[in-house]
């Protein structure tokens, strides 16, 4: 379900509006053993009635009024009223799918990791792409590759064509063990396995990609050149194809038996080896899934059902506020170490000022810890009030710089005099998600800014001389050739790096790309972002109403000019998005869906981008052109009917490549490891929810900014946060 804003009376059908689930679905519900046996059946009938009316809102008019939240807890509480009253009518919605009984399903584990399509042609691994955008993710083909579980080469019998989803993870084992070398190295531990996961892949070096503890399960298959008949039989072939699978998946013949499939994986969840937040519940059959279809956002043959966060109860011992990179201020609770599912939590975000007074939490005050989502602490309630309330700083901690407000969020206005927002903002340019200068890690920058060799911003570091980095301790001449060397080859970074680096809000790896691909030149560019033409920014793949926003007020802002003015001074200059091979294909846009005769999918793709074209996974309504080749995927196709967009067969293609100029080699060549596969067919996981796109939140200061939170999913504190008053 998607985030709706609430009932509205002028919605409902007369016959429904004194149903309080309808109208007020967030009604807080007795325990289920409080009700008698009418009670009980009045409830559920009610029930029924509303999940209904949220299925037709959803389904058929794509306009829901609830979040998916509580959707969640609806359907949850029939299932509960259902189970006790031993109950199930065949019209039940519990009994159905996307709307039609089904007669068997799939139940599996809800994975905590990062989601990657991989795609194998003649047997052979071609490429790897994370989810992404939901239509077009990132390239880490290179990276998967050193993973041992993904296999290079499929064995056995196995399809020319095949595309399946999986889930990369971190074991907690190897997590825990990987933590523990962190820190005997000096080095912040990740604060959780998928951060740790999603951190290393966007590693550049696969050598170091190798050396972590990454696990694969692969559990979907989204396109094949033969196809199997149903979810359980891919199941049971992928480990004949050499592909991992995990062994908690069960066949189920009704709701029943998947409810107890999903109490048995609760109560077992915190002795797995691997993280899951909840079960998905699939119809096997594939004809009925795909009887069902999809909407834009996820299938309606599947059903996710989340776990509660865990938690746990505390005393809260003293709060601390922390400076992140753009300035942003986030207290910190400071607790008594407390369990919560299986892991131990002694500190756990209350988010902004406006949190604080919400929850009115003070320094000894029994509160309630939730990890939310299985992953970050944060202090969900108070539970008995037994302390003072904490009154946020109006100083930086760090530099006594005055607190500004914007709306719940409190800044530092000290910019880069902070020494916190200077550090922040030099590990970003320098690290995995900017220009990966090799060498220059997290201590190396706290020295730096300790010895005063960077501190007016991050030009200083090409300002940095051999000598300098000599006087360091530990630093001898060549680690400071060295060094030296890895920021000069910066100076000329990819148009699309720069703007990573640049931590502009809202802009990740694959919208770099696009407006990249699109501006060609940081200068077109900036013009266009400082004189606010926010249409146009629009008119770029991946750009919505949003991220214009970001991109122009990030722009305009004079400290933000003035930061990157002092980099283009020192040398800087980003290189211009250049096509290969001319603009023939300029401004097109193909999807490509069946293995194609005479390349490979990839060699495809390189040919469009190479002349200017671009390839996305998925149809639109920007879409030009749907190239088929053999045994397409349905909802690609279906689609590109629904959009009006014209289908192409291969040899049409390759006549539309003759016409422009384009010469395509026919002989079996290998495919490049760097180009980004097709994506998936549709903007949500195989899970039944949506991803997240591009990781950079709001944030609007200098270079650097774009997420207060490193890879290891904290919110970065200054040097030396201190207790607010």
């Amino acid at each position: 379900m998607s985030t709706g804003s609430g009932g509205d009376e002028s919605e409902v059908p007369g016959g429904l509006r004194d149903n309080p689930y309808v109208l007020d679905p967030s009604t807080e519900f007795e325990p289920v053993d409080d009700l008698n046996g009418q009670e009980a059946r009045e409830q559920a009938e009610r029930l029924r009635e509303a999940v209904r009316f949220h299925d037709r809102r959803y389904y058929v008019a794509a306009d829901p009024v609830v979040a998916d939240r509580t959707y969640d807890a609806l359907f949850g509480r029939l299932l509960d009223l259902e189970e006790r009253l031993d109950d199930r009518p065949a019209d039940s919605p519990t009994q159905r799918v996307g709307g039609e009984p089904v007669e068997c399903y799939v139940c599996e584990p809800k994975f905590d990791g990062v989601s990657v399509e991989v795609v194998y042609e003649d047997g052979r691994l071609e490429r790897a792409v994370t989810r992404g955008d939901g239509e077009e993710g990132d390239d880490v083909t290179r990276n998967v590759r050193t993973v041992a579980a993904v296999p290079q080469r499929l064995r056995g019998s196995y399809p020319e064509f095949l595309a399946v989803r999986g889930e990369l993870y971190m074991p907690r084992d190897g997590f825990q063990a990987y933590n523990r070398e962190r820190v005997e190295r000096g080095e912040e531990p990740f604060a959780n396995p998928r951060n740790a996961t999603a951190g290393t892949l966007r590693q550049q070096d696969p050598a170091v990609v190798a050396e972590r503890p990454l696990d694969v399960f692969f559990f979907a298959v989204l396109e094949s050149s033969d196809p199997w008949p149903s979810r359980w039989a891919e199941h049971r072939a992928f480990p004949e194809l050499g592909l991992p699978v995990v062994d908690r998946v069960e066949r189920v013949d009704d709701v029943e038996a998947a409810v107890d499939y999903r109490d048995r994986l609760l109560a077992d969840r915190d002795r797995l080896n691997y993280e899951v937040d909840g079960v998905v519940i699939k119809v096997d059959d594939r004809e009925a899934r795909e009887g069902l279809g999809a909407t834009s956002h996820h299938p309606r043959w599947a059903f996710a059902y989340k776990f509660p966060a865990r938690s746990g109860e505390t005393v809260l011992r003293d709060v601390v506020v922390q400076v992140g990179r753009t300035g942003r201020l986030t207290p910190v609770a400071l607790l008594d170490p407390v369990d919560v599912g299986g892991v131990t939590v002694s500190r756990a975000s209350l988010h902004n000022p406006e949190e604080i007074e919400r929850l009115g939490v003070g320094v000894g005050d029994r509160v309630r810890v939730e990890r939310a989502g299985d992953v970050i602490p944060q202090v969900a309630e108070v539970v008995k009030d037994r302390g003072d309330d904490v009154a946020f700083p109006e100083t930086c901690p760090v530099c006594d710089s005055p607190v500004e407000r914007d709306g719940p969020v409190a800044y530092c206005s000290g910019g880069v005099a902070c020494p916190a927002q200077l550090r922040r903002r030099v590990e970003h340019y320098a690290g995995d998600a900017g220009l990966d200068i090799e060498g220059l890690g997290e201590r190396t920058v706290r020295r730096l800014l300790d010895e005063e060799l960077v501190g007016d911003g991050v030009h200083d570091l090409y300002d940095l001389s051999r000598a300098d980095l000599a006087s360091l301790e530990g630093f001898g001449e060549r680690s400071a050739d060295n060094l030296v060397g890895a920021i000069e080859a910066t100076r000329d970074p990819s148009l699309a790096d720069f703007l990573a680096a640049l931590g502009v809000p809202e802009v990740g790896d694959t919208t770099a790309r696009e407006l990249a691909r699109e501006f060609g030149t940081f200068e077109r560019l900036r013009e266009t972002a400082e004189a606010g033409d926010r249409e146009r920014l629009q008119a770029v793949d991946d750009v919505g109403p949003a991220v214009a926003d970001a991109v122009v007020d990030f722009f305009t802002r004079e400290r933000n000019r003035e930061a990157i003015d002092a980099l283009l001074e020192r040398g800087v200059d980003p290189r211009p998005h250049e096509t290969e091979a001319g603009d023939a294909l300029d401004g097109e846009t193909f999807v490509f869906t069946g293995a194609l005769d005479s390349m490979t999918r990839d060699e495809a793709r390189a040919v469009v981008e190479r002349h200017g074209g671009s390839v996305t996974g998925s149809v639109s309504g920007n879409t030009d052109h749907l190239v088929v080749g053999t045994n397409p995927g349905r909802r690609k196709r279906e689609a590109a009917e629904s959009e009006g967009v014209p289908r192409t067969d291969e040899s049409e293609f390759r006549a539309l490549l003759a016409a422009r100029g384009i010469e395509v080699a026919t002989d079996d060549t290998d495919a490049d490891d760097d180009a980004v596969g097709g994506g998936d067919d549709g903007g949500s996981d195989e899970n039944g929810e949506s991803e997240a796109g591009d990781d950079a939140d709001g944030d609007d200061d200098a270079v650097g900014d774009g997420d207060d939170s490193d890879e290891n999913g904290e919110s970065e504190a200054g040097d030396d946060g201190r207790r607010t008053p």
